[in-house]
């Protein structure tokens, strides 16, 4: 069961064993901090002078690298005390879990399954035309949010603090593609949108996209952990074999091995 899961590779790797599959890690993604990105600085300081009439936060990385960087600053007291004093929206339990540890309530959050699409639903009965939202990226910039932000007026303050990229070494990612191809893998499991695009973006470079299309459509069992790992795959042309009704890595094994369940009985 190949795992294209870095930061949690582990727990994910355990899930599977307890489940009775036979784990097979290969990270897709390199989370990379960005050094001194010229933004933070503005952003700091328009939190700290609360210029902010909410702060959207996306990830539980993404915080975690803002604190780190305001810590850097030696501004660290000063950015908990401002968060603690403006509005935080959390698209997801993982900010949240963050803020918490520096005991900073949270205002808003959005509900299952936690894309931009609730995100912005939640912000909905905040008046935010004429204000100032600050806005804390992931891996790349969340260009619908930040528009949906404008479209209603707000004038939207943005910091990325970290990039998404491919490993340094991709030999692993080339021998899972061939793998994949070759029917050498039962399945393939995402928890991330990047994952998939980082796949099919080696499979390009090795002229297999539409080999790699194909076995994940015919031969393998593809997982995606929620709505949007989904849409990336159905974008490449694969339609996800399982996914969970909540966005969450124990639902989605769950789900699988439901599915491999009621396949094994439908095959006897």
């Amino acid at each position: 069961m190949a795992l294209l899961e870095a930061r949690m590779s582990a727990e994910l790797a355990a899930m599977v064993e307890r489940f009775g599959g036979v784990p097979y890690s290969v990270p897709a993604v390199r989370e990379t901090p960005l050094e001194q990105p010229e933004d933070v600085g503005p952003f700091l300081d328009d939190l700290c002078a609360g210029r902010f009439a909410v702060v959207v936060l996306m990830t539980g990385a993404g915080v975690t690298a803002l604190l780190r960087e305001a810590e850097r600053l030696g501004r660290l007291a000063e950015v908990l005390a401002a968060l603690r004093k403006t509005t935080t929206v959390c698209r997801g339990p993982k900010p949240m879990a963050v803020l918490r540890r520096h005991d900073v309530p949270v205002g808003i959050t959005a509900v299952e399954p936690h894309t931009t699409t609730e995100l912005l639903q939640a912000l909905a009965p905040v008046d935010v035309a004429g204000k100032t939202v600050g806005l804390l990226h992931y891996g790349e910039r969340n260009e619908t949010a930040a528009d949906g932000l404008r479209r209603r007026g707000a004038n939207v303050s943005e910091v990325c603090l970290y990039e998404w990229r491919l490993p340094d070494d991709l030999a692993p990612l080339e021998r899972l593609v061939d793998e994949i191809i070759h029917g050498r893998v039962d399945a393939v499991v995402i928890t991330s949108q990047i994952q998939s695009r980082h796949l099919f973006q080696v499979a390009e470079r090795l002229g297999k996209t539409g080999a790699l299309t194909d076995a994940l459509n015919t031969r393998v069992v593809v997982a995606a952990v929620g709505p949007v790992c989904a849409a990336a795959l159905r974008a490449a042309g694969v339609i996800p074999h399982v996914q969970p009704s909540h966005p969450k890595m124990g639902p989605m094994m769950i789900a699988l091995a439901d599915y491999y369940e009621l396949t094994d009985r439908q095959v006897h």
